[in-house]
């Protein structure tokens, strides 16, 4: 599923998620200073690739090393090959070619490798932009997570979060969640959340409503619109 995705197409209509984020950013990129970008929770690795379209070094981390096993494929061999349930029992093969995308000649500027956002070693740190896309709500402690972000990133430096806030106790302990319950008898939203935890280090530049299909089957799709926030480190 997060094969087809991060590299696949969808039948209705709606743009590659990975690519449409990293495309959402570039205005407020201009400018900026491009050398170095850090994509925490990046899956099989399209928005890494298409950050090191702009970026000079792009470092890739997530906690799964089977999505990591991906992105270092399609690095290392230009080519990735996986399966789809499409009914039952039966799959449907894909081949993605990295040429195909226009991305085989950004494959030096990329590191992949398997990490802990919520436990980032010391050396991940001098960024001018860090993307987390479809993280916070996937997270043990997402508020350790944001609250290490603003010794990472350079002052000036741009922090992107997208997520749907879909918090589920089979991620993150109730008592962990950001928004999506009541404080003191007041409904406290995530967006509240990221401004009080984020605000001190950070300016909010903008926020955009981003929509994403993932494919179960031929037949079955989860369709899901994320908010993806834009944040300047003071």
């Amino acid at each position: 599923e997060y094969c087809h995705f991060g590299w696949g197409d969808n039948r209705f209509g709606i743009p590659n998620y990975p690519e449409r984020c990293i495309e959402t950013l570039l205005p407020y990129l201009e400018g900026r200073r491009k050398q170095r970008a850090l994509d925490i929770g990046c899956a099989t690795g399209r928005s890494s690739f298409e950050l090191a379209r702009y970026f000079e070094e792009v470092t890739g981390l997530d906690f799964s090393t089977r999505f990591i096993q991906a992105a270092l494929a399609l690095q290392e061999e230009g080519i990735l090959r996986y399966k789809v349930p499409i009914e039952g029992e039966i799959e449907a093969f894909y081949e993605v070619r990295l040429k195909d995308f226009g991305l085989e000649a950004f494959t030096s500027r990329l590191y992949f490798a398997q990490a802990d956002a919520c436990n980032l070693k010391p050396h991940y740190r001098n960024y001018d932009l860090i993307f987390a896309g479809n993280l916070i709500d996937r997270l043990y402690d997402p508020q350790k997570f944001l609250e290490s972000l603003a010794d990472r990133i350079r002052h000036g430096g741009i922090l992107a979060l997208s997520s749907p806030y879909s918090w589920s106790e089979t991620f993150t302990p109730k008592e962990k969640w950001l928004g999506g319950f009541k404080r003191n008898g007041e409904n406290l939203t995530t967006k509240e959340r990221l401004h009080e935890l984020l605000e001190p280090d950070f300016r909010l530049l903008g926020a955009h409503e981003i929509d994403f299909v993932i494919q179960e089957t031929a037949r079955k799709h989860q369709h899901t619109v994320a908010e993806m926030t834009v944040w300047e480190r003071r």
